[in-house]
């Protein structure tokens, strides 16, 4: 049995997003069928309105697959501003429901279930922390089903109804950077602020993909986009640093075409964490005036420059005395006005304002690298605060 969490492993597995509407060459997409390659067969989407649940929920077709036993990703769109706060509201049911049906199991293990108690017990303390322990789990319950199918009373119907609650249920809310950074940002801060285990997957195109190309705060300084005919003269914010200041969520920024398996890594890393997770994922787009072919080769530019930085924030090394944040990136071997220059976004105002083209990619380039400094700082800084604590002392002392 290969493993999923591997470039290989996770590539074996068939994909529940297929055929979809999307772009030719779409940056996106390749995040949403790896996240159901993953996590497919119990995932539930929630999807901000955008290009996402445009080719999502393509309706009357659908790229959702379910496997050959029926199951399959569950999704859903609410609003572009609310989203957050709608796969919230699904996370919070799940969990709810999930306790009631312990509760409930845990009274009949005495009762109606009293033959099955020891296949009750085992359920209610099972693991479920990756793909083949949760298929286990699905196993037991399907089996404990099959007893209360047998039980012709009301309680029975209900634990019946209840049973599925028991099986690990994962609650990803998708989209892209104009609900990410701009108009769901509040809603995204707020719930990645609860502590719960909500995962947020941000297809991060640096533009309004869907609605022609407009600027968004995820646009990077430089770049022409609507409302910035003449390059945005302002850096891109940092969600990635925002979330990282709240110090208990896991935060990961990856570009697939530059690192598969650091993205394989990090999606695994931000399911398995227990807390709020926040993947931004680097997805190159059709606005940005490339060669939709050679998209993933694009990204790989984007980190080679500099430009986009891979990195990965897991508070669980905090608790151990470790550095929580891992730099995945490479030292830059590609100059940033090279990278510039082969894209559309960047090259069209070298010929159309070319002074200030010139004076946005210096301060491009020391905008990248004070940026890379910093996280490199932030990743070799001494974490273990017992041990500082002792060598202050020690040192007071003498």
């Amino acid at each position: 049995m290969s493993n999923r969490y591997t470039v290989k492993g996770s590539q074996l597995v068939r994909p529940l997003f297929e055929f979809s509407g999307a772009c030719g060459g779409c940056g996106e997409t390749p995040y949403v069928k790896l996240l159901t390659q993953l996590f497919g067969d119990h995932l539930t989407i929630a999807n901000a309105t955008g290009c996402s649940s445009i080719y999502g929920g393509n309706l009357p077709i659908c790229p959702f697959a379910k496997r050959e036993d029926g199951r399959g990703p569950v999704w859903s769109n609410s609003l572009f501003e609310d989203n957050a706060e709608f796969g919230y509201g699904m996370r919070l049911a799940y969990d709810k429901l999930g306790e009631y049906a312990a509760e409930a199991f845990g009274r009949a293990r005495g009762g109606i279930l009293k033959s099955k108690a020891a296949l009750v017990d085992e359920i209610l303390s099972a693991e479920q922390n990756d793909w083949v322990k949760i298929e286990r789990q699905r196993e037991r319950v399907g089996e404990l089903k099959k007893e209360l199918a047998k039980i012709k009373n009301s309680e029975a119907e209900e634990l019946l109804v209840l049973a599925d609650y028991l099986i690990k249920k994962s609650v990803w809310v998708v989209g892209g950077d104009g609900w990410a950074y701009d108009i769901g940002y509040g809603g995204l801060d707020h719930v990645l602020a609860s502590g719960r285990k909500v995962r947020a997957l941000v297809l991060d195109t640096e533009v309004y993909s869907n609605t022609g190309g407009q600027m968004s705060k995820a646009t990077p300084l430089g770049a022409v986009a609507k409302f910035a005919a003449a390059g945005k003269p302002l850096p891109k914010k940092d969600l990635g640093m925002l979330a990282m200041t709240y110090g208990n969520i896991y935060v990961a920024s990856v570009a697939m075409g530059a690192n598969y398996q650091q993205t394989v890594k990090a999606f695994a890393e931000a399911e398995a964490y227990d807390g709020p997770s926040l993947v931004i994922a680097y997805s190159h787009c059709i606005a940005h005036g490339i060669n939709m072919t050679k998209g993933m080769s694009e990204q790989k530019r984007a980190v080679q420059s500099g430009r986009w930085i891979l990195y990965r924030y897991n508070p669980d090394l905090r608790k151990q005395g470790k550095n929580p944040l891992s730099i995945d990136s490479p030292r830059p071997t590609v100059s940033l006005e090279e990278y510039m220059l082969g894209e559309n976004r960047f090259r069209t105002l070298y010929q159309s304002h070319p002074e200030i083209a010139k004076n946005l990619l210096k301060m491009a380039d020391e905008e990248y690298r004070w940026r890379l400094n910093v996280y490199q700082q932030i990743s070799k800084m001494n974490c273990d605060v017992s041990k500082e604590e002792k060598v202050q002392s020690q040192a007071s002392a003498n």
